[in-house]
């Protein structure tokens, strides 16, 4: 099963393929951001760099720029400052999850341990902020701590839900917007911004990226239950082991009969493995990831709504791209 990245697959095609110029600068730059580590940090942070490189937050930074007239060096510095604050976000995920992969390479905590790992993370958040400081604009620091600040915020609540049989629909929404949508939503409204456009414009299009990274959300969160770790390169299954209630499992749990629930509350309390056999074996299970599916896949339709007023152009052309190649992926989770 494909996974959606900046850089793959090779083809021009597909939708980043049009700023891979741009997204190489970015590239180069996080590398010199790395350098400006004590040297005796500087090994740790060039590993953790090698481990997260999807780079889709500074690729859609690049591409609203581009929509927009010109990718400027600010659109890329944009990016680069969310890249950073992302790769802070996957460190203490993985010491959170437990994890012991990322792109099939053992992670920060399993190399290195937590507490290691832990100030990494720390490193990459600050060393950010620091960053932002380079565009002398508050209301861009605001933007960038704002952003940095809901992610935390979207970690703090999943990890104290964990096992909450309470949780709903609603609560569920609330930290994938806060842990994922956050950082997408700021790459396209910054971007928005520094290309001057209106606050209005700004808007829809932190709407475009916020719809994005929750439908990117849900994708992952489907791809735990149904993907392979060798295709998809990092530890899966973790999420019901750890007691994350993710879309697919609150729509079984909606679903099922009231012994069914019971048995599924039963085994989540427990921590007892759920593999995919066990899963299949509830009845209204394929119809718990098919509706999971069809409200990313609508929030995708809504993403398309929001960049309805940009110009025709190869960039709002890719924006819609990525709507749709992420619509693929997500489709292929239910076949």
């Amino acid at each position: 099963m494909a996974t959606f990245t900046a850089t793959s697959p090779n083809n021009d095609q597909f939708p980043f393929e049009l700023v891979r110029p741009d997204l190489e600068k970015v590239e180069i730059a996080i590398r010199a951001q790395v350098r400006d580590f004590d040297s005796a940090v500087e090994p740790y942070i060039t590993y953790i760099c090698n481990t997260a490189g999807k780079r889709i937050r500074p690729a859609l930074a690049i591409l609203v720029g581009g929509a927009n007239g010109e990718v400027t060096e600010d659109h890329r510095k944009i990016g680069v400052i969310l890249e950073l604050i992302h790769m802070a976000t996957l460190v203490h995920d993985d010491i959170i999850d437990g994890a012991i992969a990322r792109r099939s390479m053992p992670t920060a905590n399993a190399k290195w341990g937590n507490a290691l790992a832990v100030l990494l993370g720390d490193a990459l958040f600050s060393h950010a902020l620091t960053l932002a400081t380079d565009f002398n604009s508050i209301e861009i620091c605001k933007k960038v701590g704002q952003a940095a600040r809901e992610v935390c915020q979207g970690e703090i609540i999943q990890t104290q839900r964990r096992f909450d049989l309470t949780l709903s629909k609603k609560d569920y929404f609330q930290v994938i917007e806060m842990k994922t949508g956050a950082l997408f939503a700021a790459a396209t409204g910054l971007a928005a911004a520094v290309s001057g456009l209106s606050a209005e414009q700004e808007a829809a299009l932190a709407s475009y990226g916020m719809k994005l990274g929750t439908a990117y959300q849900i994708y992952d969160d489907c791809l735990d239950l149904v993907g392979s770790e060798e295709i998809v390169g990092k530890t899966l299954r973790t999420d019901l082991a750890k007691g994350k209630l993710t879309l697919p499992i609150l729509n079984l749990l909606e679903a099922s009969s009231e012994q069914q629930r019971e048995e599924i509350n039963r085994r989540i309390l427990a921590e007892e493995e759920f593999d995919l056999p066990t899963l299949t074996g509830f009845a209204e299970y394929d119809d718990a990831l098919a509706r999971a599916v069809n409200t990313a896949v609508e929030l995708l339709e809504e993403c398309r709504k929001d960049i309805a007023f940009l110009s025709d152009s190869a960039y709002k052309k890719a924006l819609l791209q990525i709507t749709h190649f992420l619509e693929s992926l997500l489709k292929n989770c239910r076949n």
